[in-house]
């Protein structure tokens, strides 16, 4: 299975009341939303300045990502990226220094 690292940030910009009553509804929504069957969510955690959040998910399906952009992209702006193990980068990193040396 693939992963892949989810930010997301808050789309603010409207007055005082207006971001208020928009984080309701991002609220409400969220409460009905559930998250894909065919996602592992390693971690699900919120910056704790209020302004976004992360997850780390697992997936073989990555067209799947796309379910919390389309439906939350009113009140967040996403990111999604692939990510592997830092073990993984190790080796990767090091085979291409190593190519790198015999030219």
């Amino acid at each position: 299975m693939a992963k892949y690292v989810v930010s997301w940030e808050l789309r603010l910009g409207g007055s005082g009341q207006e971001n208020h009553e928009s984080g309701r509804r991002l609220l409400d929504t969220f409460g009905k939303w559930q998250m894909p069957g065919d996602q592992e969510f390693l971690q699900f955690v919120a910056r704790v300045d209020g302004q976004g959040g992360y997850a780390v998910v697992e997936t073989d399906n990555p067209a799947g990502l796309q379910d919390a952009p389309t439906k939350f992209s009113p009140w967040l702006q996403f990111e999604v990226h692939p990510v592997v193990d830092i073990a993984d980068n190790v080796v990767a990193v090091a085979e291409g220094a190593e190519f790198r040396e015999t030219i």
